[in-house]
């Protein structure tokens, strides 16, 4: 289907945007991270509806128990709201809060459901952008986007796009997420999470175009937390055990992600030396040339072979696993200069590249 005029308009309108304030981000080395925490719905938007609870108290509730997780824990973060109380925070106002706040990552929660006439299945599924490849993930994408429904002159501020209509989606097939490795990255550190230590029914890391994390200029998941419409579900969202499990779990996956973050800005910031070594700490013979520089460039719950089209060209490929979790590597070398000229080689293809150090076949962490 081709485009018109004013969709064109609408989709550089946004694209143009969002490079810009990616590229300012660039410049930020010293400034603290800074995380966004998305509740969906709130206010006149109740979001889905269960037998007894309301989708918009239980998010805000898990965000809030999440925010004070993070907080606790990482004093070198700083956590923004969309929202921490029950009011409606229209879709684009949510966007831009993270945008203004030069956020790092963006967090949306949110429950879902099905019509009552149909069986509800139980489960979390986690969601980056992308195009829906299926109508499961289409009908996701609706109910979510149809909140834009609460706003005044809705149709003039999204360009005519209507949530309902599944030509509108069209759209999503030529935006270029280039956050999109980070994004399924950390959706996949939570997915594992919900799954292993939440104990939730696991519906897998998925694709779906969401208008809030359009717009969003930074990696960003939309976090389904199980199904509001499952009666048992309900029970489990609607407990405080439920809800401080979830927060947990979620908060696990940040830490993992931040983990890797800080690893990432301790290359960049230090030029890719090593890290001294306490003087008499070891002989002599602990030499350098134990320490390996590999290039991390891909995370996956895939296994993939040796030139599989994923990796674009790169050949060999290592990988080490992470829990569930794929990690996969090119090149080895002990020479820091040598691991600088790989890594600039990789990241002609993927952006998010980074050195990382093996010792004895060992990753250092």
């Amino acid at each position: 289907m081709a485009l018109n005029r004013k969709q064109l308009f609408f989709l550089f309108g946004m694209l143009i945007p969002a490079f810009f304030i990616a590229a300012g981000t660039l410049s930020a080395q010293n400034r603290k991270f800074t995380v966004v925490i998305d509740p969906g719905h709130g206010g006149k938007d109740p979001g889905a509806v269960g037998s007894n609870s309301k989708e918009k108290d239980i998010v805000l509730s898990v965000g809030l128990k999440l925010g004070k997780l993070i907080e606790n824990n990482h004093p070198d973060v700083n956590v923004i709201y969309t929202r921490n109380n029950d009011r409606f925070v229209a879709l684009n106002q949510r966007a831009e809060i993270a945008n203004k706040g030069h956020a790092d990552l963006f967090i949306s929660l949110h429950c879902n459901a099905l019509d009552r006439r149909r069986t509800s299945p139980q489960g979390v599924e986690t969601f980056v952008l992308g195009l829906h490849r299926s109508k499961d993930n289409l009908d996701v994408a609706k109910a979510e986007n149809s909140v834009i429904m609460y706003e005044e002159d809705y149709s003039v501020k999204y360009e005519g796009f209507n949530p309902n209509e599944p030509e509108s989606y069209i759209i999503f097939e030529f935006m270029a997420n280039e956050f999109l490795d980070r994004s399924v990255y950390f959706a996949t550190m939570v997915q594992n999470q919900l799954v292993s230590n939440s104990k939730r029914i696991n519906r897998n890391v998925r694709q779906a175009g969401f208008l809030v994390l359009r717009e969003v200029a930074m990696p960003s998941v939309l976090v389904e937390l199980g199904y509001i419409s499952n009666r048992e579900e309900e029970r489990y969202l609607k407990s405080e055990s439920g809800q401080a499990s979830l927060a947990a779990s979620i908060y696990n996956g940040f830490k993992e992600y931040k983990r890797e973050y800080d690893k990432k800005s301790y290359v960049f910031t230090n030029g890719g030396t090593q890290r001294p070594q306490s003087q008499g700490s070891q002989p002599a013979s602990a030499s350098v040339s134990e320490r390996e520089y590999r290039i991390q460039f891909l995370t996956s719950p895939r296994k993939y072979g040796n030139g599989a089209s994923v990796f674009k060209g790169l050949n060999p490929v290592d990988y080490y696993t992470d829990g569930k979790t794929y990690k996969y590597t090119y090149g080895r070398t002990t020479n820091p200069e040598e691991s600088r000229q790989l890594l600039r080689k990789v990241k002609k293809n993927f952006k998010d590249a980074f050195i990382i150090e093996f010792e004895n076949g060992e990753r250092v962490k």
